[in-house]
């Protein structure tokens, strides 16, 4: 099985491949889509959505998983929450296109499963991502965190077989 873990952002996207091999999780491929703020807004959707096109199409995964959308009370917040709201909008649809199944997952669950509670921190994620792939190096915080949603998803779909990896 191999899994697209999305992080949607209206700045950064980060996207992560990994592939479930026996009892090991495997990292196929993981990047950041990155857009200037000053770039038009509705040009960064079809940025999102063109570029996991590609990676789509490159790794050719069976399904996708995405992390929820999180936002508290301010007016400040609700706004960003619409901003990325859209941008996941963008990468939904990219799925979509592509026929893939759909996960998603709260950002607290995907950082219980890797880190064993849901407030972890982005370095604690990048280095459970580090450790559970086996990479030489942490994966940039966007890139780790799409890489831990697949993980997750991974966990969750897989878990008697993966049993023990964390």
């Amino acid at each position: 099985m191999i899994v697209l873990g999305i992080d949607p952002g209206s700045q950064k996207t980060g996207w992560g491949v990994v592939e479930v091999v026996r009892r090991d999780l495997v990292a196929r491929g993981w990047g950041v889509v990155r857009m200037p703020s000053t770039q038009p807004f509705y040009e960064r959707l079809l940025k999102i959505h063109e570029e996991l096109c590609k990676v789509i199409e490159h790794h050719h995964p069976d399904e996708a998983a995405a992390e929820g959308i999180f936002a508290s009370g301010s007016v400040q917040n609700y706004q960003s929450a619409l901003k990325l709201g859209q941008a996941r909008g963008a990468a939904l649809v990219a799925l979509a296109r592509a026929g893939l199944p759909l996960s998603e997952y709260p950002p607290a669950e995907v950082k219980k499963s890797l880190v064993g509670h849901g407030r972890a921190e982005k370095w604690q994620i990048q280095g459970m991502v580090q450790s559970v792939l086996k990479l030489d190096e942490k994966p940039a915080e966007d890139a780790a965190d799409a890489l831990a949603v697949a993980i997750c998803h991974s966990f969750r779909v897989q878990l008697p077989q993966l049993r023990g990896l964390r």
